[in-house]
């Protein structure tokens, strides 16, 4: 069991489990650690860091303009991970981008340059689970995550989750990911399915955005994933507004 799984199973064990999604740069790199240091402060069990990519195929279009932003800035894989290495998040940090960002940069460096820094997982949408071992055995302690879609059947979640690592990230529509999303009336039944066939927690997201809709998704799931309001609130209200909106959220 990998150090990220370790953490998230001890905390799923008391709480219900809460991992924002933020673009990485997409205020500028020089705001990142105030912006983790807030999520961390609003109790954060983990914290994924979006990889700005040119044609990012799972992200609607807040994250995908909050990408365009992070590139205005001339953000880069290597200049995060450089940001990273120089301060202590207080949470996992999960980087979330699309596979060509990391095999550009090569696998075996990147695990290397990230041991100075407090990434434990990766989250790569594109990657499909049959070509993991293009990734799996350089990882080391590095968790990789799965990924569940709605149209997951039976004997293929049970695939998915028998050596997952982290959490299993529930993706909650068929399509990219933004607020304002219309639910499947059976959702909450497949989640709990999922949960069922798990020994590492549940998250559920994609379009998360209200507490109702988290309060509905805790009652099955082990916690949530949420992304696109906090990436539009940070790009309009800034850090410590963000910080509250949270709060209200999760309350």
């Amino acid at each position: 069991m990998k150090p990220l799984t370790k953490t998230l199973k001890s905390r799923a064990e008391t709480e219900k489990l809460f991992v924002p999604y933020i673009m990485a740069g997409a205020q500028g790199l020089d705001k990142l650690e105030e912006e983790i240091a807030m999520l961390v402060d609003q109790g954060a069990a983990a914290i994924e860091l979006g990889v700005p990519f040119s044609d990012p195929v799972a992200d609607g279009p807040t994250i995908q303009a909050a990408g365009l932003r992070a590139f205005a800035q001339q953000v880069t894989l290597k200049k995060l991970i450089e940001k990273l290495q120089e301060f202590r998040s207080g949470a996992p940090l999960i980087l979330m981008g699309y596979s060509n960002s990391f095999f550009h940069y090569g696998i075996k460096e990147l695990v290397e340059d990230l041991q100075d820094t407090d990434v434990q997982g990766f989250i790569i949408p594109d990657l499909p689970y049959e070509h993991r071992d293009l990734v799996l055995p350089d990882l080391g302690d590095l968790a990789l995550l799965t990924l569940v879609s709605l149209t997951s059947p039976k004997e293929r979640i049970e695939q998915l989750v028998a050596e997952a690592e982290g959490f299993i990230y529930a993706v909650t529509v068929n399509g990219i990911t933004g607020t304002g999303q219309d639910f499947r009336s059976d959702l909450l039944e497949h989640l709990a399915e999922v949960k069922s066939f798990s020994q590492i927690p549940v998250l559920a997201g994609f379009g998360i955005s209200t507490n109702e809709q988290v309060k509905s998704f805790q009652q099955v799931c082990d916690g949530v994933v949420i992304g696109s309001k906090i990436v539009q609130s940070l790009a309009e209200q800034g850090t410590e507004k963000t910080g509250e909106l949270v709060a209200e959220i999760l309350q």
